[in-house]
């Protein structure tokens, strides 16, 4: 499958099947990650990904809309230096790549918000993450037991070129 079939079939997965990903597959979905672009290639991210078990009930229990992580082969989490200015930014690019790196690969995930939720503190604690740095996402992923048709609204709803008319 190529880049924009990817893009083009890629849907939120909340159901997983009980299938670890290999250690390999997770390392690649990391490698593509930290090659996201960032302003002035600053990099400020620190990406860790989740496997145990244990970790994974606690990280379901503190995010009020991420529960399913309690069954996702693992989750990745984003954070990114609090001091630099485009944080937000380069952290959801990075996000995006290790979505799109799953797809690719036959993994489903779900993004699950980060960044100015109730539980950052928590996340950062938990996982031991230096205070420097704030979470931006949670990305739960496993191999899909679940295949949601959703449609999307239709471009014409959702683009327009040159200005809005």
């Amino acid at each position: 499958m190529d880049l924009i079939d990817v893009l083009k079939s890629r849907r939120s997965i909340r159901r997983f099947k009980d299938k670890p990903i290999p250690d390999e597959v997770l390392t690649e979905i990391l490698e593509c990650a930290h090659l996201a672009p960032s302003a002035i290639n600053i990099q400020p991210w620190l990406i860790g990904c989740v496997t145990d078990k244990v970790q994974l009930e606690r990280l379901g229990n503190m995010a009020d809309h991420g529960k399913f992580i309690k069954s996702c082969a693992a989750c990745f989490a984003v954070f990114c230096e609090k001091s630099q200015k485009y944080y937000l930014e380069d952290g959801c690019a990075a996000t995006m790549n290790i979505i799109t790196a799953a797809a690719a690969g036959g993994i489903g995930t779900c993004w699950v918000a980060g960044d100015k939720k109730e539980y950052v503190e928590a996340v950062r604690t938990l996982l031991e993450v230096p205070d420097k740095y704030t979470l931006v996402s949670l990305i739960a992923a496993g191999y899909p037991d679940e295949a949601p048709q959703k449609p999307k609204k239709p471009l014409a709803e959702v683009s327009f070129r040159n200005q809005y008319k």
